[in-house]
């Protein structure tokens, strides 16, 4: 039960644990308790399966403590029997209202809470004890983003299940060489077109893949297989449905009552009040609940500008400043550092990872040094400047040539995820493959140059499923992907490369220790603009180089000079334009040895042949 410690960390806005008190809870000795937080009420009364749906049955009371708090025990409930909350409001008007802690609800379209128990005997004691490890700052980290819904389907198009993707998922990332797994919100959503990310079910798994201990066996499952889970989460809005968060005891309870401030223009749905403490708390409670109770190894914090900015999508005049007259939501930005504070404190070998598009500082700073206290942040602009610059037709990329130096520039201003996310493959943006230019080869050749140069530039991956194999169709929630072509080479070579470049980037330091430094890339030349070529070092603390060297053009460019710091031999990493990936086999028989011939400020030079639209990495075998 609540106790007053509680009540003040509620109202103070800070108590995390919420989901151990509020919502329903079985009880060994049968029965359930049941707290729901609706101060504006006149009246709350539980409904469900027990009790005929009637309100009369089963009311709760008010606590005495002006919390706002209702609660109640009900002797007959039972696990898996349907529920929702009638709430009165002071006109005397009751709407029945979806748990917004509830831990399951009904297969969507219906919209009932289900009474759950969390019981589950988890067997990932060895994951947990490493991921530290795997999830640091140093560590290598390749992520692949996938919606459960339509990665693979079954006969007759049949949505499998946790259970049943579990295995199958695992053992494909793992045999790609991936270190992680995103997921596409899944927690409860009315609309399954939202993809997730309007939602109404802040403490539950979706039903349509099964129940939380089939979720919590996926976990479970990807940590068996060395991989870690990350869940996207969405505090910025959530949907206007009437059975859930919005308008919840008669009044604007969770969102702001005036609609320049509680009401999302572009995706028509509410915004939190993130100035009410409850419901800091609430979203606070959220968060730390997946992370404590389904052991996700960190979380992907959707759509975080629209949390940081008053004025977001939205036109003058249509927006209310802060206290100081300016466009900050200074309550979002107190929200969102007690969320990383807390987060790390409870659990510090995860990850907080923001998806913030636009030049906020210090994203991914400490706290008390002034940031908002995220592990890592996508790196929009990266992925914007890159998907130009390979749209253009080869002839023209000089004159685009600042689109992949600029990045450099502010590389490790943040500790960035470098992300090709589901985003850009719906809505007619067309499929990664669809946007190269160039014929079916020149296509192909340019993706396995384009996932080349994100694998050799600092800050960590993200790729979302279907990229990996060169997927022709814009990515469609309502079908599996188009497994059938990795039966042909050109597909088949894109995989084999998406797991080299993994393999290679997780066994070599250079390519991943010091990806958040500056001390990790250094420049070779940057200023081939007519040839359209650049190469550049990445380099270890031990001191480990490994020579990037990539031709944007479908030029073979002979006799290549570049300057290199180590004479000897330079061992050939991988050369995207090998046979086995589809490509002309143009390339360097293994390696070069450097020459005594110094070039671009460096003692040495190799003497290179660069393969068309490909990328070549080499190893000084002196820093071995």
């Amino acid at each position: 039960m609540l106790t007053g410690h509680d009540i003040y960390l509620f109202k103070e806005g800070t108590h995390a644990g919420l989901y151990r008190e509020l919502g329903c809870h079985l009880e060994t000795e049968g029965g359930a308790r049941f707290g729901v937080w609706a101060p504006n009420a006149s009246a709350v009364s539980v409904i469900g399966a027990w009790n005929g749906w009637r309100a009369d049955a089963d009311v709760l009371t008010a606590r005495p403590d002006d919390s706002g708090i209702w609660e109640t025990r009900v002797p007959k409930v039972e696990q898996g029997q349907n529920y929702k909350f009638r709430i009165t409001d002071r006109d005397g008007h009751a709407v029945d209202k979806a748990d917004p802690f509830a831990f399951f609800a009904e297969m969507p379209p219906a919209r009932a809470s289900r009474a759950w128990s969390l019981d589950h005997a988890w067997d990932d004691r060895e994951w947990m004890q490493s991921r530290a490890s795997r999830n640091a700052l140093h560590a290598p980290i390749s992520i692949y983003e996938v919606h459960l819904g339509s990665w693979r389907r079954g006969d007759d198009n049949h949505m499998p299940g946790y259970r049943e993707l579990a295995p199958v998922l695992a053992g494909y990332v793992a045999s790609l060489g991936f270190t992680h797994i995103e997921v596409m919100p899944i927690t409860e959503h009315p609309f399954y077109g939202s993809w997730g990310y309007q939602t109404t079910g802040y403490f539950a798994p979706t039903s349509r893949y099964g129940t939380p201990q089939d979720f919590m066996y996926f976990v479970e499952v990807m940590h068996a297989h060395g991989i870690g889970v990350l869940l996207d989460w969405v505090p910025s809005h959530f949907p206007g449905d009437e059975f859930g968060l919005a308008r919840f005891d008669g009044t604007n309870l969770f969102e702001h009552a005036d609609p320049r401030q509680g009401f999302h223009p572009e995706w028509q749905s509410y915004i939190f009040n993130y100035g009410r403490h409850e419901v800091r708390a609430f979203l606070l409670s959220s968060a730390l609940f997946w992370l404590d109770v389904y052991h996700l190894d960190g979380l992907r914090v959707d759509a975080v500008a629209s949390m940081l900015y008053l004025d977001y999508a939205r036109e003058p005049g249509a927006w209310v400043a802060n206290r100081h007259g300016g466009r900050e939501n200074l309550e979002a930005i107190h929200f969102l550092r007690d969320l990383n504070t807390e987060a790390y404190r409870q659990f510090p070998d995860i990850q907080m990872i923001a998806e913030e598009s636009t030049a906020w500082p210090q994203v991914s700073r400490p706290v008390h040094a002034g940031g908002l206290g995220f592990g890592m942040k996508w790196n929009m602009g990266w992925m914007h400047d890159t998907l130009d610059y390979f749209a253009q037709d080869p002839i023209f990329r000089r004159y685009h040539h600042d689109r992949l130096t600029f990045s450099v520039w502010y590389a490790f201003t943040e500790n960035f995820v470098l992300p090709l996310s589901h985003d850009e493959v719906v809505y007619g943006k067309h499929a990664l493959i669809a946007k190269m230019p160039g014929d079916t080869w020149q296509q192909f050749a340019n993706l396995r140059l384009l996932f080349g140069y994100m694998w050799a530039h600092p800050g960590k991956k993200l790729i979302f499923m279907g990229g990996e194999f060169g997927q022709r169709r814009e990515w469609n929630h309502d079908a599996g992907l188009d497994w059938w072509i990795c039966e042909h080479a050109e597909h088949a070579g894109m995989q084999r490369w998406i797991g080299d470049l993994n393999r290679v980037y997780r066994s070599e330091r250079a390519l991943h220790e010091l990806d958040f430094s500056q001390d990790g890339f250094q420049w070779v030349d940057n200023r081939d603009i007519e040839s359209s070529v650049i190469c550049y070092l990445r380099l270890s603390s031990r001191g480990e180089a490994v020579l990037v060297v990539a031709n944007f053009t479908p030029l073979v460019r002979e006799h290549y000079h570049v300057g290199v710091p180590n004479a000897g031999r330079w061992r050939e990493l991988l050369n995207s334009d090998a046979a086995i990936y589809g490509g002309s086999d143009v390339g360097n028989r293994g390696g070069a040895d450097a020459a005594p011939l110094p070039a671009h400020g460096r003692p040495h030079s190799l003497t290179l042949t660069l393969p068309p639209l490909a990328l070549v990495m080499f190893k000084s075998e002196a820093t071995e």
